[in-house]
């Protein structure tokens, strides 16, 4: 052995025969804490021996029959490499007739006359020791003449209908099959009971030797070879069963406890046969090793209570089959030791803005640290609703704010004490690019300039580079680089590309593109660049059936040269009026022979292009109408799924006119099932993309193909595709359904799958339902929504998140296919512990004295458990705001009020009132209140009916105050959910309003009023929100000059026109015309009447009648929140809603009414003076 290692030399050469070293080996290691021990490791020698000498008789066979050429090698360590050769050294050639067997025999399934030969020799390999082996040649004569005659296939080997094969985990699968017959077999393979997997499975020796790598256990099964010839078929099945030799489902780890806890090491294995666990401790079988009181042994599992240090040792975990050995070491250390951090005290992290920050704190101890973490120096700990902390203790800030700057304390403790460290983190603003470089098109020898300029933090550096096209700038003196521009001098065609501007700092990077084309400089005089001239004289000659010759004139390439030339076509019989690309040739060519397809009347159109762009299309050539052939090409897109449990719906995606070949197209359908030896099944149907079949069992695999045929013949055969019958309902439920509770609000479910069978469809996946049956704190009895969670594939485990604590649940799985849902499993029922609770629903604090205050309260609306006591937290405020010291104080949970005394007078209180439950702290809510100057006290202050009038960017805040003079008025306000500080207004005088300006549309604010003067402090609190951001201001057209000049023509004109007809009425009798128009009244023209919508006399009351959406009115242009929302259904899409063909809205915004009224559509505007105009018009 090595000195100073553990490594063993053993020297064959210097120290005797290697067979003397043959034998198992194992290493062991030792100290004061314990012995550690290896896996057995074998050595054998390898060996090479000799063939056995024998005695071979020529061979004399009819032209026909099967041969048989056994090799028999000697056997070796490792097994030697079997190949024939001749005498010429030269491979013997194999084929589908010829082959060797996995043995290393030769076979022949029939011999022809040139097998004939005297030197069939076999070799054997040994690779290890380099030797090669060679059996004495055998001696083939084939009688030439009459052959034997045909006969079906016969196995060689195996032999029989049946055999078996056993295979390790792990290994490479090799099933073998040999036939004879004449003519020569032709072998196939399939497993009985499922499919091969399609990525291990392999096929060697001319399909006679199917291999399968990686077996595991579920490739056991029975595999079938089928030899098949002209005369017959013969079948051998294979049952193979797979074996394993031992494999770590969990390998026992090493344990670092503390003196009395508990602790267990678990080794746990798998094999087939299921292998025996054992332990050692120290490298000795724990049977005989010294007895621990602390230690008791339960199977796979050693389990250790109030364990010692005089425990500490090396546990071995062997675990053992026929096939194979394993073992694990587990050092179990009993330590007491006090926690230690290890990470550098005062680490300063820095991380970008908004982004996740990371401080770590690597600890050690034991027993195990509990981890604290504290921001600041008097900061509480901090808690996981807005951070994340992970079990090795780093804190995690999922977003980081400027706010997040500061020193942070990671604090571990266990039992035999303390250590902390502070940490700093700076959070810096992002590196932004915000003068981005901009697509520039330059002439070739001009200069060209981007700009790139950066904003970064002002204690970061950044540093700029250009790229182009993703790689360094050439090293050129014609490109310079400053701090916010890269100028290009002297621009050559090679320079276009795209530049990237990179800006980095030690913390991010940045990066914006622009293109930079480069052009010809402009001539003087500079000629005019356009499109070609389309091309013209389009002439068809050598007509054949599926080619025709096309020549074309080009035009003029308005001096830009043609680079190519697009010739489209158009098929008048299918596709009239459509153009399709066709093919394209360099722009030096006018000619060109084009492959056409069959039955087609071909028109061809020119497009030429040159490097401004394409030219018109030529005009459109002769007809020319190619003959039909048959398809060639079958449907795509085949596919068989049933609608129902006993049909086969098969579908296809048609083949299109042009590709038809011909007239009369239609399809073949064939089918038959895939596991069966039934004959395909066809009809043949119309133009059609859909065929069913009825009366197929459920759920089955087919086999389906889809060929096209016309009145000229059938398209190539198609490959076949697999398909399904119609899936129906899953027959079996889920069982042993099990529920682990993780805590108040998740639980994780565990199921046993349904066997494959019972399903009888796709398995989509398993579906939960749960409901809550009543709280354990409120005992109702209501019964809840069902909610349901879907667990996609063949998934035996799911969480159920967003449960209620202290609550009772029942649920059922259910697996699902996609015909729809099994049974249900039978109702399991859990509970949920007991959570935190809510805050308090209210906070009053009422009669203020000289030296106390009364405060009243609600409990939690959701307790979340059984409420155990209430903590009081309260601390004077002096008037710069500073907090003074915290007094803390529990209350009964019984109680929902509580007095407190010896206060100071004429003081400002702030409390944190919160509850508590056995599993902790709620909520809390806050309060402020003053204690009194004196005793007598005449008016209580108060502030009510708090409103805030909102409109888009601005807001009115109103309030009613009762109480003393001379009091001063603030308002505080700030967006909702925000952690920006809020702002502070002072209110001029004693007004009871107050305008806000420049605030968000959309968003919802809280504001706060306060009154502060000799007799106290008071305040009050609202929510309200903006509205929503107009895309654009609507214009009051009934403000506009233009608009009340043409009112005042209008009313002119009708004035006008009565004083006429006054004149003329006055002037004489009725005309006869008057008479008829009086006695056959047209309704439709009859004076309108208010109550049905139309115009009569002018009325304030159009504009005062409440709108149904609420009212938009020109003075205010405020938009209140409840009638705001717009919808299709206010603008009128029932019985008077239309859209006009341009998709403007017509119907009630026009100033006809339908005959009948339309009930709830009123519009979500009051009449303005256009409806009115409108209407009148």
């Amino acid at each position: 052995m090595n000195p100073g290692s553990g490594t063993l030399v053993i020297n064959i050469l210097s120290e005797g025969k290697a067979e003397t070293y043959e034998g198992i080996y194992q290493c062991t290691a030792r100290n004061e804490r314990g012995a550690a021990i290896s896996n057995n490791i074998v050595v054998r020698p390898s060996r090479s021996p000799l063939w056995t000498k024998e005695k071979l008789e020529p061979m004399t066979l009819q032209n026909g029959q099967p041969l048989v050429l056994p090799c028999r090698p000697p056997i070796g360590l490792p097994p030697p490499i079997i190949f024939w050769m001749d005498n010429s050294f030269q491979r013997l050639p194999q084929s589908e007739r010829v082959s060797q067997g996995l043995n290393g025999d030769l076979y022949f399934s029939n011999v022809l006359p040139e097998d004939t030969r005297e030197d069939y020799i076999c070799y054997a390999r040994f690779n290890h020791t380099q030797t090669i082996q060679q059996k004495q040649p055998i001696s083939v004569k084939v009688i030439s003449g009459k052959s034997s005659g045909e006969r079906p296939p016969t196995f060689l080997t195996p032999e029989g209908n049946a055999s078996n094969k056993e295979e390790l985990r792990g290994n490479t699968l090799s099933l073998e099959c040999i036939a004879e017959g004449l003519p020569t077999p032709i072998i196939h393979w399939r497993k009985e009971d499922g499919t091969l997997p399609a990525n291990r499975t392999f096929y060697k020796n001319f399909r006679k030797t199917l291999q399968i790598i990686h077996v595991s256990e579920a490739d056991s099964g029975k595999y079938q070879c089928i030899a098949k010839n002209a005369l017959g078929v013969v079948h051998h099945t294979i049952a193979v069963t797979v074996k394993a030799a031992p494999y770590w489902i969990m390998a026992p780890r090493n344990l670092v406890l503390s003196p009395g806890e508990d602790g267990s090491l678990i080794c746990r294995a798998n094999g087939n046969p299921k292998p025996k666990i054992s332990w050692l401790t120290n490298g000795v079988p724990i049977e005989i090793a010294p007895d621990d009181p602390s230690r008791k042994i339960d199977g796979d599992t050693i389990i250790f209570s109030t364990i010692q240090e005089r425990s500490s040792a090396v546990y071995q975990c062997n675990a053992s089959n026929e096939y194979g050995y394993l073992l694990a070491n587990a050092f179990v250390n009993v330590l007491a030791e006090p926690p230690r951090i290890l990470t550098s005290a005062n680490t300063l992290y820095q991380v970008i803005a908004n982004r996740p920050a990371l401080l770590d704190c690597v600890f050690f101890g034991s027993p195990l640290p509990t981890i604290e973490w504290f921001k600041g120096a008097k900061g509480s700990a901090l808690r996981e609703d807005i951070y994340v902390l992970h079990e090795n203790g780093t804190l995690e800030i999922p977003v980081a704010q400027k706010d997040s700057t500061g020193t942070y304390t990671c604090v571990a403790r266990n039992k035999l004490g303390m250590a902390k460290n502070e940490v700093q983190l700076e959070i810096k603003d992002p590196t932004m690019i915000i003068k981005q470089p901009e697509y520039a098109v330059v002439q070739r020898g001009g200069t060209v300039t981007f700009e790139c300029k950066v904003k970064h933090d002002p204690t970061l550096v950044p540093t700029v580079r250009w790229l182009k096209d993703n790689s360094e700038l050439p090293n050129e003196d014609r490109f310079t680089v400053n701090k916010d521009h890269l100028v290009i001098a002297d621009v050559i065609d090679h320079d276009g590309g795209t530049y990237t501007c990179v800006a980095n700092t030690t913390l991010d990077n940045v990066s914006a593109s622009a293109m930079l084309s480069v052009v010809a400089p402009t001539p003087t005089p500079a000629p005019i660049y356009d499109v070609p001239n389309p091309p013209f004289d389009l002439e068809l000659t050598n007509h054949l059936d599926k080619s025709v010759q096309l020549s074309w004139t080009p035009g003029d390439n308005n001096n830009s040269p043609i680079t190519k030339f697009i010739i489209e076509y158009e098929d008048s019989m299918h596709d009239a009026g459509l153009w399709h690309h066709l093919t394209e040739v360099p722009g030096t060519q006018t000619t060109t022979q084009l492959q056409l397809s069959p039955y087609v009347n071909y028109s061809f159109r020119v497009v030429a292009v040159n490097s401004i762009g394409s030219s018109l299309p030529s005009e459109a050539s002769e007809q020319y109408l190619t003959k039909a052939a048959e398809p060639d090409k079958n449907p795509t897109n085949v596919e068989g799924l049933g609608s129902e449990p006993d049909n086969l719906v098969i579908t296809w995606k048609p083949l299109s006119g042009f590709e038809s070949n011909g007239p009369g197209l239609q399809y073949k359908v064939s089918w038959r099932q895939k596991d069966g030896d039934d004959d395909w099944t066809s009809v043949v149907v119309a133009n059609v993309s859909k065929y069913i079949v009825s009366g197929t069992p459920t759920f089955v695999p087919y086999l389906i193909k889809v060929q096209a045929l016309n009145d000229v013949g059938f398209a190539p055969e198609p490959a076949a595709v697999m398909g399904h019958s119609g899936e129906d309902l899953p027959m079996v439920a889920p069982g042993n359904v099990r529920v682990n509770v993780v805590n108040s609000t998740l639980a994780e479910v565990h199921w046993d799958p349904v066997p494959l069978k019972s399903i009888r469809g796709h398995l989509q996946g398993y579906r939960i339902y749960y409901w809550k049956t009543q709280s354990t704190s409120k005992r109702s009895k209501r019964h809840l929504e069902k909610k349901i969670l879907t667990f996609q594939g063949s998934k035996t485990h799911g969480m159920l998140p967003g449960l209620e604590p202290f609550s009772h649940y029942k649920l059922n799985v259910r697996v699902v296919n996609g015909k729809g849902e099994g049974p249900a499993s039978p109702d399991r029922v859990f509970t949920t512990p007991e959570g935190v609770p809510s805050a308090p629903s209210s906070l009053k604090i009422i009669n203020p004295t000289l030296d106390s205050l009364t405060l009243e309260w609600e409990p939690p609306s959701h307790p979340n458990g059984i409420l155990t006591e209430y903590t009081l937290k309260y601390q004077p405020i002096n008037s710069t705001h500073e907090l003074g010291p915290l007094v803390d104080i529990k209350i009964p949970a019984n109680k929902t009020r509580w007095t407190l005394k010896n206060l100071n007078f004429s003081t400002r209180y702030k409390f944190y009132f919160y509850a508590q439950t056995s599993a902790g702290s709620g909520s809390q809510i806050t309060e402020e209140a003053v204690t009194t100057v004196d005793e007598v006290q005449a008016i209580k202050p108060r502030i009510r009916n708090l409103t805030a009038a909102a409109a888009e960017t601005s807001a009115t805040v109103s309030w009613e105050y009762e109480g003393p003079e001379h009091v001063t008025f603030y308002i505080e306000y700030g967006v909702v959910g925000s952690k920006e500080d809020w702002r502070k207004e002072i209110v001029n005088g004693s007004r009871s309003y107050f305008g806000l300006k420049g605030l968000m549309p959309g968003t919802a604010y809280k504001v706060r009023v306060g009154a502060e003067g000799d007799s106290g402090f008071v305040s009050a609190e609202d929510v309200f929100e903006t509205g929503p951001a107009m895309a654009s201001r609507q214009v009051d057209i009934a403000t506009q000059g233009w608009f009340i000049g043409l009112m005042c023509a209008v009313a002119l004109l009708i004035l006008i026109l009565l004083i006429v007809c006054f004149i003329r009425r006055n002037k004489g009798g009725k005309y006869p015309v008057k008479e008829k128009e009086d006695a056959h009244a047209d309704p439709e023209i009859q004076p309108m009447k208010e109550d049905d919508g139309t115009f009569g006399e002018y009325s304030d009351a159009e504009y005062q009648r409440p709108s149904k959406k609420g009212s938009r009115t020109p003075s205010e242009r405020t938009v209140d929140k409840a009638g705001s929302d717009d919808s299709l259904v206010d603008y009128g899409e029932g019985v008077n809603g239309q859209f006009n063909e341009d998709g403007s809205f017509i119907g009630q915004y026009s100033g006809k009414k339908e005959k009948e009224p339309a009930e709830g559509n009123e519009s979500s505007e009051a009449p303005s003076p256009v409806n009115a105009m409108n209407s009148f018009v």
